[in-house]
Formats: C-alpha cells, sequence, structure tokens
C-alpha cells in the first residue's frame, strides 16, 4: 500500500512538471529557443495568488485565474522586449538574455518581498482527504486536482494544435518558419501566442505546486523549472505527448528515488537517469530526429 502511495503522489508531482514542461516544449518547438525564465514565472504565478487570495481574499478560483492573467500578460511582455529583438540572434545570445531575463525576475521579487518563505493557502483546504483500504491509503485533494487538471490540460491542448487554426498556425512555424511567413501566417504573433499560452501554464503549475508544498519564496520556481526542462528533454523536447511522458516519468521516478533510496541523493538519480535515456536515444523517449539539408 505504500507503494501506491508513492506512486499516486509521482503522478502528481509528474503532473506539474508535465504542465511546466509544456511551456519550454511549446517555446522550443515553435521559436527554437529555451526560455530559461520560465521558472520564474511559475514564482510570479505564486506571488500573484496569494496576494490575491491571502491579501485580497479572493476565493482560490479567483487567484489561479488573476495568476494566469498576471503571467500570461508577463509572458507577451518578456517575449516582446527580451527575445523578440534577438530574432536573427545567434542561440547562445538568446540563452544569456533567458539566464538575465530570470535573475531579473527573482531579484525584482526579492525586493518586492524578501527573502522570508510565505506560507501558501491550499487549494482544497476545506475538503478532507479521501481514505480509502481502511484508513491505509490517503490521498489528498491537491493531488486530485493536480492529475485532473494535467489531464484536462493536456487533451485541450492536443486539441487547440490540431483543430484551431492559431494551433495550426504554430504547428506550421514549428515546422518551418520561412515557409509559414510565405504562406502568410504571422509569425511573430504565433511566437507571441506561444509565450502566452506557455507562460499562462506556468501559472497553473505554480499554484498547483505552491498549494502542494506550501512554501513560496522568490526561487521557488528555479529548480522544479530545471526539473521540468529535463522532463521535456527526456520525453523529446518539442513534443506535447512527450512532456507529458517525461514529466510523469520524472515525478514518479523522484518520489521513489526519494522513499526507497534516498532523499539526498534523489535529485542525483533523476539526473543520472536522464544521462541514461539520451545516451541510448539522444532526442528523447518521443522525440523526432530532425533531418538537416545542406
Amino acid at each position: 500500500m505504500a507503494f501506491l502511495s508513492y506512486l499516486i503522489k509521482g503522478l502528481s508531482l509528474g503532473s506539474v512538471y508535465a504542465i511546466i514542461a509544456l511551456g519550454y516544449t511549446m517555446v522550443y518547438g515553435i521559436a527554437k529557443m529555451l526560455n530559461f525564465a520560465h521558472g520564474d514565472v511559475i514564482m510570479i504565478g505564486g506571488y500573484a495568488a496569494y496576494i490575491s487570495t491571502v491579501y485580497l481574499g479572493f476565493p482560490p478560483v479567483i487567484g489561479l485565474i488573476i495568476a494566469i492573467l498576471v503571467c500570461t500578460l508577463l509572458g507577451i511582455v518578456i517575449e516582446k522586449l527580451a527575445y523578440k529583438p534577438l530574432r536573427s540572434a545567434d542561440s547562445l545570445s538568446v540563452l544569456i538574455t533567458a539566464i538575465g531575463v530570470s535573475y531579473f525576475l527573482q531579484n525584482i521579487a526579492l525586493l518586492i518581498w524578501g527573502s522570508d518563505p510565505k506560507v501558501f493557502p491550499s487549494i482544497a483546504k476545506s475538503m478532507t482527504s479521501i481514505s480509502l483500504f481502511d484508513g491505509q491509503l490517503v490521498i489528498s485533494w491537491e493531488t486530485i486536482i493536480t492529475i485532473i487538471a494535467n489531464i484536462i490540460i493536456m487533451v485541450s491542448l492536443t486539441l487547440f494544435t490540431s483543430k484551431t487554426r492559431t494551433g495550426k498556425a504554430m504547428r506550421a512555424v514549428s515546422e518551418d518558419r520561412e515557409a509559414a511567413q510565405l504562406m502568410g501566417i504571422d509569425v511573430n504573433k504565433t511566437i507571441s501566442i506561444t509565450f502566452a499560452i506557455g507562460s499562462g501554464l506556468a501559472a497553473i503549475a505554480g499554484v498547483l505546486l505552491c498549494s502542494s508544498y506550501p512554501t513560496l519564496m522568490p526561487t521557488t520556481g528555479s529548480m522544479p523549472g530545471i526539473k521540468a526542462f529535463t522532463a521535456a528533454v527526456f520525453g523529446g523536447i518539442g513534443s506535447i505527448p512527450g512532456a507529458l511522458l517525461g514529466g510523469l516519468l520524472l515525478g514518479i521516478i523522484e518520489t521513489l528515488a526519494k522513499a526507497y533510496i534516498s532523499m539526498q541523493l534523489s535529485d542525483a538519480i533523476v539526473f543520472a537517469v536522464l544521462i541514461i535515456i539520451l545516451l541510448v536515444k539522444p532526442t528523447g523517449l518521443l522525440g523526432k530526429k530532425v533531418i538537416v539539408k545542406v
């Protein structure tokens, strides 16, 4: 029964990683860049929800909506000011800019809210945990909500990219930016929409993460952001199913490693598994090999 409990916790943690990984995989797949400030957008979303619920007294759902709006706007602003001028720059310049934006957001949060951790309110504080098998298995509503949210987001995003005009434009830009532009697709607008969606998802992930692990501080998004990027690479960066698979596997591996091997070595085990996977399959589990024409 203990193993089943750890497995469910791993699925919950992996669901958060999967939602965050979607932001990485969408931006990389369409804009061909790694937005390492994505983890800090999670933190901003957490603070937006915290202020809305604790200081302004809004219900958790309204706090979540406010966090999504704040992070969506932030994602658009970051893309316009930091990344759009570097559209034709080399990848190293974009990478350095992303790291700079990450530290900028962290230090702004440090100046505004300080370094003291905030206790984040639960999104399901009025709900009692579900007890199964005569109390041997207890599942919190935060866990259930996180897993359900992950499923809904994955299905919705898959339908959005395959059925809507904007989604098809995003897929076209991902395949060939120049050809998409020749076909009349507004590439800049499509990339901005991608950043907006990814940042909105980061807000959801931030609220779910802080609700399950109720500590909020300026560095809250750093390690989850790195692990979610690892999940995106693990599953195959640029692939939405890959982000889901990579996130879930990473969450399960981390949780089982903490339970059965070592709390201190769990992160090392996670990254070691990634290295092994990439040695066997460099494109990730569901990644596609890209053929470069010369």
